[in-house]
C-alpha cells in the first residue's frame, strides 16, 4: 500500500476482524477514524445486485466534482472497464478479501494521476457479505487538482491482500497488472455519528441496519 490512508483504513479493519474473517458493519465507530473519513467510502449491494456508493467523503466528491450518493461504483471507471471492476467489488464480498487497486485518474488534458484503492469487505447484521468499506486516494496533489474534476479512474492493475501474514507491509501478493489497452481505458447510529463529524455524506435509503 502506498497512501497512509490505506494503510489506516486496513490496519482499523483488520483490528475490529480480530480472529474472524470479516467485520460487521456495526462495529465501525466514525470517531476512531475521524482523520481519514473524508477519503472513504461505503459501498452497498443492492437487492438489484447493483454496488452502489452509500456513504461517500467529501474529498472523494470533490475529487470528481459531483455527489456520489446512489451512483455505481463501477460508473467512476473507464467504459470498457465498468463489468470488470463490478465483477472484483463483488469478488471482494463474496472471497471475504480485501484487495488493494493502482488507477490513474483521469482529468480533461491534464496529466494522469496516480490513485490509490482499498476495498475492505463488511457484514450486514443479517450476517452477510454485502458491504465494502474503502479509500480512494490520489498519490499526489498537483496544482490542477483543485480546479479540473476527474471524469474517470483507469485501473492499473490489482493486489490481492493476505490477511493470514501479519506484516502489513509484506502482506500483499504481487500487483497483477492489466494489459495495455488502445484506448485510455441504515446503520442508523453510524449515519448519525456521520453526520455529527460532518466528514462523510450520508446516503439515505432503506436499509434495515
Amino acid at each position: 500500500m502506498r497512501s497512509k490512508t490505506a494503510v489506516e483504513i486496513y490496519a482499523y479493519w483488520d483490528e475490529l476482524r480480530g480472529h474472524r474473517d470479516v467485520p460487521a458493519r456495526s462495529q465501525i465507530e466514525p470517531g476512531h477514524i475521524r482523520n481519514i473519513l473524508p477519503d472513504l467510502f461505503i459501498l452497498e449491494k443492492t437487492p438489484r445486485g447493483d454496488i452502489r456508493f452509500r456513504l461517500a467523503g467529501t474529498r472523494i466528491c470533490a475529487l470528481f466534482a459531483r455527489e456520489l450518493r446512489g451512483s455505481t461504483f463501477d460508473a467512476l471507471w473507464l467504459a470498457e472497464q465498468t463489468g470488470r471492476l463490478a465483477g472484483i467489488a463483488n469478488d471482494v464480498m463474496a472471497q471475504k478479501t480485501p484487495v488493494v487497486l493502482s488507477a490513474s485518474s483521469l482529468a480533461g488534458t491534464a496529466d494522469r494521476l496516480p490513485t490509490e484503492i482499498i476495498l475492505l469487505p463488511l457484514r450486514s447484521p443479517d450476517g452477510v457479505v454485502d458491504r465494502i468499506i474503502g479509500a480512494l486516494v490520489p498519490l499526489s496533489r498537483p496544482l490542477w487538482l483543485e480546479a479540473t474534476p476527474v471524469n474517470y479512474l483507469d485501473l492499473g492493475g490489482i493486489r490481492v491482500i493476505d490477511i493470514e501474514k501479519a506484516n502489513l507491509f509484506l502482506q500483499n501478493r504481487q500487483e497483477k497488472p492489466l494489459p495495455a489497452s488502445s484506448q485510455p481505458m441504515i446503520d442508523h447510529s453510524l449515519a448519525g455519528a456521520i453526520r455529527r463529524v460532518l466528514h462523510l455524506r450520508v446516503l439515505e435509503g432503506g436499509r434495515r441496519d
